[in-house]
């Protein structure tokens, strides 16, 4: 553990002298099933042209740069700045945006061909082509630091042969390779921004987008503006849209329900069920790719991206510490305690909605205290054995990490929570400046997209430094299958490896919740939100009310 993990320790105890000493664990009993709304259409409602839309977005995006970010925030803004060659709809289907149509792929699967649209512009006036889009994805496949790299395979070369096509060469087929191009990775970058600002590109993003980025106030607001160079102007009502930091759920809560803010993202499970009862104020909900997690740090000695090194810890070393630990927790009495039923417990990458997900992928560790003292046991370990668990200073995070602690003491382990702030807390999983940290991720609607990054050896987000040929091997095989069948049965198998392993213990499934103010003179609609995890707001607008 290095000085600047021991002196957060300090700060840690401090915080969580305001929060109770433990959750108590309430009896498991069914969730109720749960309806999604993934968006409140404008229908027939008359449009309010203008105005400056307030959303009060739950943590500070990292920086806006579409290669290197990592945060389910920054998407949530560059959805609205920065549009990707494919999307994914409300009910999951992979659909054009800047790319003409689905791409064509050669009887060997080696070169895949991307037709692209040349109608839109960029926010600074540059012609968008395929050209734009070559320089784009070099960049995510080149740039030190790209989290993007592996999300695009094993690709070889990138063209544009004309203005409307662009040409993937792969060493080997690549089947996840649309689903890479319908987040991040997709999103195509001002050339001539790339070219002004190069590393600093995401102080101030250029895309093609439904707005244009205007100002940044560190830790306080992001500001976006109409563009008046979209191709689709004419579908866009808001002048601007402010997401306004707001880390406490309480607060995102009250200042919808004043209409400070017309839109608020991670709506807590506490809240939920008052705001379902409140006048003035909608909710969206609908269940997730994605997964929460602890994550355990075995070999990110010198950052995410690089080889693994050796951590001289039980913990890191010994695999039966870290099933015990997986066996000590009850996640369904998590879910229930926490959240009031609302999420869902996981137990892996793959969520049981995806068209992959079979018997092997949601099997889950049984909640088996008296094995885990046994794997202790045997390990040699002293007890209690001593956890550091670095994890977001928000209050259901909080919450989570307490009642993590009170489920897995008597089997031996005592959790020692730090409470950090979120962005700050990304850096700290990226450098591998932890020993244990509880972070989750959005989920993609392509398993590759829930694997490749974070569990393959040296992959730019694979924070816990797992090395492993064998899931190396099945994350490789599965990305180069176009069968289904056989796709879903390797990410079985590599369920099973991750399961033993254990270099992520998977807990919950969020599901994503957005209030929106309903009524009166800041009703809104046009708002989206999807399974994977961003909220819509491109073709929001102000609406005269029902009332």
């Amino acid at each position: 553990m290095n000085t600047r993990t021991t002196a957060r320790a300090g700060a840690a105890a401090a915080a969580l002298l305001s929060l109770a000493a433990c959750v108590p664990v309430q009896p498991v009993r069914p969730a109720p099933p749960r309806e999604d709304v993934t968006g409140v259409p404008v229908g027939a409602r008359t449009v309010r042209e203008g105005g400056d839309l307030v959303m009060g977005l739950s943590s500070e995006p990292d920086r806006l740069d579409p290669t290197t970010s990592s945060s389910l925030y920054t998407r949530y803004v560059m959805n609205a700045v920065c549009e990707k060659l494919y999307d994914i709809d409300a009910e999951g289907e992979i659909v054009p945006q800047l790319a003409a149509a689905l791409p064509s792929v050669s009887p060997d699967g080696l070169t895949v061909t991307i037709p692209v649209r040349t109608d839109p512009v960029f926010a600074d006036g540059t012609p968008f082509d395929a050209s734009a889009v070559a320089t784009t994805l070099t960049r995510n496949l080149t740039l030190e630091g790209s989290t993007r790299r592996s999300e695009l395979g094993p690709l070889e070369e990138v063209s544009a042969p004309d203005a409307s096509t662009v040409v993937l060469r792969y060493a080997r087929p690549f089947s996840p390779i649309t689903a890479a191009l319908a987040d991040r990775a997709g999103m195509v970058m001002s050339p001539t921004a790339l070219e002004q600002r190069g590393e600093e590109f995401g102080d101030h993003p250029v895309c093609v987008g439904p707005f244009r980025f205007a100002e940044r106030v560190p830790q306080t607001s992001i500001r976006v503006e109409r563009d008046p160079l979209y191709y689709a102007a004419d579908e866009v009502h808001l002048d601007s849209i402010t997401y306004r930091i707001m880390n406490d759920a309480n607060i995102r809560a009250a200042n919808l329900r004043s209409g400070d803010v017309q839109v608020a993202d991670s709506l807590s499970p506490q809240d939920i069920d008052a705001l379902a009862r409140e006048e003035g104020v909608g909710l969206l909900q609908t269940g997730s790719y994605g997964y929460q997690a602890v994550t355990f740090n075995v070999g990110n000695t010198d950052g995410a991206g690089e080889p693994p090194g050796r951590i001289d810890t039980p913990l890191a070393t010994d695999p039966r510490v870290r099933e015990a630990f997986s066996l000590a927790v009850d996640r369904t009495a998590l879910v229930n305690s926490v959240f009031n039923d609302y999420y869902e417990p996981a137990c892996s990458f793959l969520s049981p909605d995806s068209t992959f997900s079979t018997p092997a992928s949601e099997a889950c560790p049984p909640h088996d205290p008296q094995r885990a003292k046994q794997l202790l046991a045997e390990a040699g370990v002293a007890l209690p054995y001593r956890i550091r668990l670095a994890t977001s200073n928000t209050a259901d995070s909080l919450r989570l990490a307490q009642a993590l602690q009170a489920s897995v003491a008597d089997t031996g382990f005592q959790v020692v929570i730090e409470p950090i702030e979120y962005s700050t807390l990304l850096d700290v999983q990226s450098e591998g400046d932890f020993e244990a940290v509880q972070l989750g991720w959005s989920g993609r609607v392509d398993p590759h997209g829930n694997t490749s990054s974070f569990l393959t050896t040296g992959a730019g987000s694979n924070y816990s430094g797992y090395s492993n040929p064998e899931a190396d091997d099945l994350v490789r095989r599965a990305s180069q299958s176009t069968d289904p069948a056989e796709r879903a049965e390797l990410y079985g198998r590599l369920v099973q490896v991750v399961q033993r392993d254990n270099p992520l213990v998977y807990l919950y499934r969020v599901r994503s919740t957005t209030g929106y103010v309903s009524r009166g003179e800041d009703a809104v609609a046009g708002i989206e939100t999807y399974s994977d995890g961003v909220v819509r707001l491109g073709r929001a607008a102000f609406v005269q009310s029902d009332e």
